[in-house]
């Protein structure tokens, strides 16, 4: 989408409205710097006075604080009338000395930044164009928006990021960010960002921010799709008094994927996606016949019906290859019908059955949500908690520093099957993560990352698994925006529903080269008929069919390269 005209800017509306103007131009960063120049000039006012009055008592000469002010003054700004004037050297020198002090900094520095003030303020745009639509109203800038935003770049879906205060929104533009300038509480700016044509809006602040938001939204329309984020189930009641449509509680969701994760303990397919029909799954190799073996040697498809579509190898995905060796610490991404999903499990239910304790280093709201998750699946757990809030159960909780090895021990880390790491501090992940893989280096450690940029450090650190808070977060946006037609399965490998490039309509699948040009699998088919899991590689690809691929980002971007949306 073009980027809004600024054509509606103009001098006569700063000498009509200064008051407007002045508020909406100018950030509280500026006003700071405008307070902190006059402060400066104020002072330099002061000295230079002071001194005036002690070099003309030097000469003889007396003169009142006005005069000396008035002195100053005239000096600084280069008018000189001369009727007060200096008969030694060093006043002349001092007069030299206020006078080009006073040019540099009215004349320069105030000139400049008023004028950077002013200029900087008209390259942000107030609305957006006539003709906008179908875009996502992004009301915070956060981990999950910069991570949604990122994706949203990716898949050319038009977005645009509003906020109040204009230096962030220079940086926003200076990052090539879409941005509007505009008060996020005023029903009035969400109809300058076309509420009527846009596809929805999210807001991920804080409850109470988010609740101002939804009331000035909905004020502007009654119609328009409102997503928020929650943090408790009394935020989740007010949100939607307030009008929300679609209401997030992203730490409990992020916990119980966590949950889906634990995979030490049991050989059992565990259910992390679907797509209509199709599951996706992931089920842990150790302690099962499949270890040593070659993937075709397992003979999965034949046996059971599922389709072994990668491995995951110390958070490192490897695509499914028929020679690719299972190891002790292979996990398997497994897809197919719930059927065959079933059928896998009564084939490998009877190994590898845990009786110790799941570990979860950080009772927070993630914590706590996948204890809930595992205490479903009848899985026994015991909690880390530094500071619990209440009093606590002691079969379950150990109160202490997870990051003292003895604390670790007292909890049972020798004898648990698996380690979580659910702490909101990424700095503490990464080292408990290090200092468990040091004690226990067979275990299965998984963790949540705050930040994006602290995943692969988590992973050096030797986790298993990492899920971000903020690429959670964000595919859920991306999934109700875009209906359903992305799933992030871990962190840096997705399944996603795309229709059939017109380059491959007619051909068979047997007969393209996505696996090998891309490194996506195709999971399954869909057609007018409903979807075919594990599709037949003599299966033809029709116009107007679906195709449900899976693959690492590196793999997803390539076949968006390649084949285009």
């Amino acid at each position: 989408m073009a980027q809004p005209s600024l054509r509606d800017f103009s001098w006569k509306s700063v000498l009509d409205r200064p008051t407007l103007v002045f508020q909406r131009l100018t950030s509280r960063r500026n006003a700071r710097l405008l307070l902190l120049l006059l402060l400066i000039l104020l002072g330099m006012i002061a000295a230079s006075t002071v001194v005036f009055h002690y070099l003309m008592e030097l000469e003889g000469q007396h003169h009142s604080w006005i005069t000396g002010f008035y002195w100053t003054l005239t000096t600084m700004t280069t008018l000189g009338l001369g009727d007060v004037s200096f008969a030694s050297d060093a006043g002349r020198i001092f007069t030299v000395i206020v006078l080009v002090g006073g040019v540099t900094f009215l004349l320069v520095i105030l000139t400049f930044t008023f004028i950077q003030l002013f200029q900087s303020a008209a390259r942000v745009p107030r609305e957006l164009p006539p003709g906008t639509r179908g875009h996502l109203i992004l009301t915070h800038y956060d981990p999950i928006t910069k991570t949604l935003i990122d994706r949203l770049v990716r898949f050319r879906l038009p977005h645009v990021l509003v906020t109040p205060d204009l230096t962030d929104a220079l940086h926003f533009m200076d990052r090539g960010i879409r941005v509007v300038l505009g008060d996020i509480n005023d029903s009035e700016t969400y109809r300058l960002l076309r509420l009527d044509d846009a596809a929805m809006v999210a807001t991920t602040a804080s409850d109470l921010r988010n609740t101002s938001i939804a009331y000035s939204v909905r004020h502007a329309s009654r119609a328009i799709p409102l997503l928020a984020t929650s943090t408790s189930d009394a935020s989740d009641t007010v949100l939607g008094m307030a009008g929300c449509s679609h209401i997030l509680k992203i730490d409990q969701l992020l916990g119980r994927s966590l949950a889906r994760r634990i995979l030490a303990g049991d050989a059992l397919a565990h259910v992390i996606g679907q797509f209509e029909e199709l599951s996706v799954a992931e089920a842990i190799a150790a302690g099962t016949p499949l270890v040593k073996q070659q993937l075709r040697e397992a003979q999965l498809r034949e046996h059971v019906g599922v389709t072994v579509v990668g491995v995951w190898e110390r958070g490192v995905f490897h695509p499914a290859a028929p020679d690719l060796v299972i190891t002790k610490q292979s996990v398997l991404v497994l897809a197919g019908t719930q059927e065959q999903i079933d059928r896998y499990n009564e084939l490998f239910c009877i190994y590898n059955i845990a009786s110790e304790p799941v570990l979860i280093i950080g009772g927070g709201k993630v914590g706590r949500a996948m204890g809930d998750a595992l205490a479903e699946r009848e899985v026994a757990l015991r909690i880390v908690e530094r500071e619990p809030g209440q009093p606590v159960n002691r079969e379950l909780y150990v109160v202490g520093d997870a990051t003292n090895p003895d604390v670790l021990t007292e909890a049972g880390l020798q004898a648990a099957p698996a380690v979580a790491i659910t702490t909101h501090d990424d700095d503490t992940n990464v080292y408990v993560t290090a200092l468990c893989r040091h004690l226990r280096p067979d275990i299965q450690i998984i963790s949540r990352a705050t930040y994006e940029q602290s995943i692969q450090t988590l992973y050096e650190a030797g986790c298993d698994f990492v899920m971000s808070y903020a690429s959670m977060g964000a595919n859920m946006i991306f999934n109700l925006l875009k209906r359903g037609d992305i799933l992030m399965l871990a962190e840096g490998v997705d399944a996603f529903r795309v229709p059939v490039p017109p380059s491959l309509i007619g051909k068979r699948i047997s007969d393209t080269t996505i696996r090998q040009e891309t490194g996506c699998s195709i999971l399954g088919v869909r057609a007018e008929g409903g979807m075919t899991v594990n599709p037949d590689p003599e299966t033809v690809l029709n116009e107007g069919n679906d195709i449900v691929l899976l693959g690492s980002l590196e793999a997803e971007n390539t076949f968006f390269r390649k084949f285009g949306e």
